[in-house]
């Protein structure tokens, strides 16, 4: 989960407490934490509230969200996953 790793390491280093993090994306704590710990999934428009608060690039946050949730949906079938990826690249390509 490169997304989430990326924003826990940025909000460390900015050295905000998980509450006051949680508040500014208008969430509870315990929803932030569930995040952090990868058992729920930021959503897409948090990416640019996220992004501002931490003094991130919105369009890394934004790839790296994206590729977790592609992660996500090929992780299970590995043995063509890199077809799969080529596919849709190809097709992103034709677009």
């Amino acid at each position: 989960m490169m997304f989430i790793e990326r924003i826990k390491q940025l909000r460390k280093e900015c050295q905000l407490p998980l509450r006051k993090f949680a508040a500014a994306l208008d969430i509870d704590s315990a929803t932030y934490w569930k995040i952090e710990r990868g058992e729920r999934r930021a959503k897409r428009e948090h990416i640019p509230i996220i992004a501002e608060i931490l003094q991130a690039d919105p369009k890394e946050l934004l790839t790296l969200w994206l590729a977790d949730q592609v992660v996500a949906v090929v992780e299970n079938d590995r043995e063509i996953s890199d077809k799969v990826l080529d596919v849709a690249k190809q097709n992103i390509s034709k677009g």
